[in-house]
């Protein structure tokens, strides 16, 4: 059975920084792309960023400059550094995945193609 775990959200100020994680399970990590996506309340998700197989990483424009996405194989985790933070950030973040393993950018834009999901973490981004 998939897993996605993740953890690191909370209430930061603007200008903060934030880590994210997600521990995968009951798939090989490696031989997936990953991404994560987030959602604000009344909002459609949005995707942020993904991270391939050999570690090419891309960006939603919302994000370039100030997010990083990292993966360790060995540890079957996910990153998300989170810098220079802004109230728009606020919203639940997910780590999401799909069953076809290896996606191109589009794919990975589209929210709607994702398979696997995991249940979130809060980021909250106040004054």
């Amino acid at each position: 059975e998939v897993q996605l775990v993740e953890s690191g959200g909370g209430m930061v100020q603007p200008g903060g920084s934030l880590r994210l994680s997600c521990v995968a399970s009951g798939f090989t990590f490696g031989n997936y792309d990953m991404s994560w996506v987030r959602q604000s309340p009344g909002k459609w998700p949005e995707w942020v960023s993904a991270i391939n197989i050999g570690g090419d990483s891309t960006y939603a424009d919302s994000v370039k400059g100030r997010f990083t996405i990292s993966r360790d194989n060995a540890k079957n985790t996910l990153y998300l550094q989170m810098n220079s933070l802004k109230p728009e950030d606020t919203a639940m973040y997910y780590c999401a995945t799909q069953a076809r393993g290896s996606i191109t950018t589009v794919q990975a834009i589209c929210v709607a193609l994702y398979d696997y999901w995991g249940q979130g973490t809060q980021v909250t981004v106040s004054a």
